[in-house]
């Protein structure tokens, strides 16, 4: 499966559950995730897209715990069937 066809799946996920998954193009801080993720009541992840079984480079790694260290729960996506465990995560947060 493609990494565009796992992005997909989870945008419109996302969005069934009424929520935004903004692709964010930051070009102050390389390695960034892919996605934010929005939901209701406030609640809110990054969320990096990889093809199966494809692992973050070392500066998205870096990115991904910078972000955890701030509080912000972070995600490496590279199956759909992970999107429900991802949203349920952010959801309980």
């Amino acid at each position: 499966m493609l990494e565009k066809v796992i992005e997909r799946q989870l945008v419109k996920s996302i969005k069934a559950c009424g929520g935004w998954c903004i692709k964010v193009n930051t070009l102050s801080a390389c390695g960034f995730p892919d996605r934010m993720v929005l939901m209701p009541n406030g609640k809110i992840g990054f969320v990096e897209v990889k093809a199966p079984g494809k692992k973050p480079r070392a500066i998205q790694v870096k990115r991904i715990k910078q972000l955890r260290d701030l509080g912000f729960q972070c995600f490496v996506l590279d199956d759909v069937s992970e999107i429900g465990e991802i949203l349920d995560a952010i959801y309980t947060s």
